[in-house]
């Protein structure tokens, strides 16, 4: 695996700052947020000096109980292509679920959700893993997540997952530290023993971010600094193998440029800290040349494939937990039997939060013109009624639902906003020609008798 050096994640919020920051080896992108015949100017820009760009998804759903979807499989591949990427990487997740394997409605998460620590999903998901290895043009690696609940009856730890994950499918890994805390906190599991089972050689390369904790509870929100606690995982990772990479994350509630770079060099600081701990404590044991074939990225993964699939029926039963699971969560139905009902409360109100959030990204409009109001009442709207079709959907569902009922009361925002319904919800933008703006005017009159 090709050295990757420090890098930090491209957001066009801090594309300025990216671009003058010292240093940067390489940045990662969302895939989703970018359009292969229209890179940002500043992608172009950093690629022409040399600096590596990885395309980050989050759509797949690797960890979902349907295969991967050829459609978006393709457009990941388009992506790498255009940005000449060495590698591409994805999360260990489900994203949607239900369907016509578990003849029930599609539901769409809008967020990455864990998959149960199971055989079953085990299986599934090296399956799924190998479909996106055949499909795509460069190595895959795959993201440990942050989780707010825990499957019950899980049958292996995160580091005995990752490590047969890595070991039937040669899949390389992407280990996300600020996650590992997430899961100390949240999960009661330990960072240290997730490492230690965990095959370093298949490290693709490595993410760090910030969080928050509230009433017990941490919140992965790339959107504070990096505390310490990660900071240490990291050393402690790179005391065991130095990783080919390691990129800061952070997106929104970005703060001043010579903030981003001193976190950026504290990351450097961790990482430089573990390896002088790893090499002091390999020469006392006699493997300084060992440690030094891991740093040099020598060690070759475990690439052993069995050729065992996930039949239909055990798809099934995972399709109908996962189901189950983000139904209670976006839908408002039972909680299924063995989950923690706070804690799922937590997360129901984090998806829910995310979705108004991004909704708000999607079309800035909306806050504008509904004000205050616009949270609370995106919120109620979100309780029982799941994403089905992406945000952009989302938010022209949401307005619809408010119109239907009425709301709000002040008609002028009312008629601003189906104004907004009818420029945003037909195939096309409506013409702004007189005569077609006169001709909508006369429809309005007549429906009004």
């Amino acid at each position: 695996m090709a050295r990757l050096g420090t890098g930090i994640g491209w957001r066009p919020e801090i594309a300025d700052v990216v671009e003058r920051m010292p240093g940067i080896d390489w940045v990662e992108a969302v895939a989703e947020n970018l359009c292969p015949g229209h890179l940002p100017d500043s992608l172009l820009r950093l690629r022409e000096r040399g600096v590596t760009v990885v395309p980050h998804g989050v759509s797949l759903g690797l960890g979902g109980a349907e295969r991967p979807d050829a459609g978006r499989l393709a457009a990941l591949a388009e992506r790498v292509e255009a940005l000449g990427s060495p590698l591409v990487t994805e999360h260990i997740a489900f994203v949607r679920a239900g369907g016509p394997l578990t003849a029930s409605p599609l539901l769409e998460a809008g967020h990455l959700l864990p998959v149960p620590r199971t055989r079953d999903a085990l299986d599934v998901l090296c399956e799924n893993v190998r479909v996106a290895q055949d499909a795509l043009p460069v190595p895959l690696a795959v993201e440990n997540i942050a989780a707010l609940v825990s499957w019950p009856d899980e049958e292996m730890t995160e580091g005995q997952f990752l490590y047969e994950l890595a070991d039937r499918t040669g899949v390389r890994l992407l280990i996300d530290v600020a996650n590992l805390h997430t899961n100390h906190v949240n999960r009661g599991e330990d960072p240290a023993e997730a490492l230690a089972e965990l095959p370093l050689e298949a490290i693709a390369y490595v993410h760090v971010a910030g969080g928050f904790e509230r009433d017990g509870v941490w919140h992965d929100s790339h959107a504070h600094p990096v505390p310490r606690p990660v900071l240490d995982i990291l050393t402690d990772l790179a005391s065991r193998v130095v990783p080919p990479g390691v990129l800061l994350e952070r997106d929104e509630n970005f703060p001043e440029g010579d903030e981003l770079a001193g976190e950026v060099e504290a990351i450097r600081g961790a990482v430089e800290k573990g390896r002088a701990a790893g090499t002091a404590r390999a020469a006392e044991q006699g493997l300084v040349a060992a440690t030094a074939r891991a740093a040099d990225g020598a060690v070759a993964p475990r690439a052993a494939r069995d050729g065992s699939g996930a039949g239909d029926a055990v798809r099934q039963r995972l399709g109908l937990a996962q189901a189950a699971l983000l139904s209670a969560l976006v839908a408002g139905t039972p909680v299924p039997e063995g989950f923690d009902r706070v804690r799922l409360g937590v997360q129901a109100r984090a998806l829910a939060g995310k979705r108004a959030d991004v909704v708000a990204r999607v079309a800035p409009e909306l806050p504008v013109v509904l004000g205050a109001g616009y949270r609370p009442a995106f919120l109620a709207y979100a309780q029982k009624r799941p994403m089905t079709g992406g945000y952009r959907r989302d938010a022209l569902d949401f307005v619809e639902h408010l119109m239907r009922n009425g709301r709000p009361r002040d008609a002028d925002v009312r008629h601003e906003l189906r104004e907004w319904w009818l420029e945003r919800s037909g195939p096309q933008p409506r013409s702004a020609r007189p005569g077609a703006r006169w001709a909508r005017a006369t429809r309005r009159v007549l429906l009004r008798r």
